[in-house]
């Protein structure tokens, strides 16, 4: 995948921001940064987008900047010029689209219908936008139409909110959604950053959907992990199940390892929506993880907490 795009993915939701004060743009960045998503998509809606654009190239490295409603090769030139990494247009035309392909600027046109959609297929576009999603059908229509087009992807941008982003991004085919509620004009204006950064971290929560999975608790052999779970059948009345390597009591909140495992006194299993973005956001944080127990699965981190190893899990 490209590079671009896998960051796109990783990071999972683009805020598309229209910024009339090119003075704000800064300070916007870091606040969504501080809430979990660096990046995003400064629209040409507004004539200080370009000025926005080197800010926070400039002084928030961080964050991967793209600028949306390109509908010009002059706003094309610009963009590039103030260091963008991709480029989004509303709808989609061929010309427009063709030019940031020629400048080697990753570009994902707007569509709507499937004829769109294999035009820019047809240009050599893997990924495209999807706009106004909701207003086109939502998840539903890119599911009824994704069939024919196994190599295609979506960025839905229009209508995705808060209540519906899990139900775009369950969809294998969504590689992130665009929105704005966590960015809303007012906020900007206002300059509540603060509150930027609160919405901006509830949508990360939302997407990686962290829950305590189980809890493993180690013992030295099976006969003493044995004792372990039927003093919790005991008192509790849970049932166990017992495995190759451990034992799992209740509905598998408890898991007690019949050997000494990772985390001198056990583990804690948090899961997660999806785990390559959950890593990914972690990794950018400053967080390590244990690379030879990453799998498709799980993932341990590097520190432990109280003695607990703590690794992700896919839900």
């Amino acid at each position: 995948m490209n590079e671009v795009l896998q960051r796109i993915y990783e990071i999972g939701i683009v805020p598309v921001i229209a910024i009339d004060d090119a003075e704000k743009a800064v300070p916007l960045a870091k606040a969504l940064v501080a809430g979990g998503l660096p990046a995003a998509e400064v629209t040409f809606r507004t004539a200080a987008a370009e000025e926005a654009i080197r800010r926070i190239v400039a002084e928030v490295p961080e964050m991967l900047v793209g600028a949306g409603t390109v509908l010009t090769k002059d706003q094309v030139d610009r963009a590039i010029d103030a260091g963008v990494k991709f480029i989004v247009s509303p709808g989609f035309n061929p010309e427009i689209t063709k030019y940031v392909i020629d400048r080697g600027m990753l570009m994902m046109p707007g569509t709507a219908t499937p004829g769109e959609m294999e035009q820019a297929m047809a240009m050599g576009l893997d990924v495209v936008k999807f706009f106004p999603a909701e207003q086109n059908g939502g998840v539903a229509k890119l599911k009824a139409v994704a069939g024919p087009y196994g190599n295609l992807r979506w960025m839905p941008t229009g209508g995705v909110n808060a209540k519906n982003l899990l139900d775009y991004l369950s969809f294998p085919k969504i590689i992130a959604c665009g929105g704005t509620w966590m960015v809303k004009k007012d906020l900007i204006e206002s300059e509540n950053w603060a509150e930027i950064e609160r919405l901006t971290r509830e949508a990360v929560n939302t997407m990686m959907g962290f829950e305590l999975m189980h809890v493993g608790i180690n013992t030295e052999n099976a006969e003493e992990a044995r004792t372990a779970a039927q003093m919790f059948q005991t008192m509790f009345g849970l049932p166990v199940a017992e495995g190759n390597s451990s034992i799992f009591v209740g509905k598998k909140e408890i898991e007690v390892m019949k050997s000494q495992y990772l985390g001198a006194n056990g583990h804690i299993a948090i899961g997660t929506n999806t785990l390559p973005r959950a890593i990914a956001y972690f990794k950018n944080r400053g967080f390590a993880f244990r690379e030879e127990t990453v799998t498709a699965k799980a993932a341990y981190f590097q520190d432990e907490i109280a003695g607990f190893a703590i690794h992700l899990v896919q839900k």
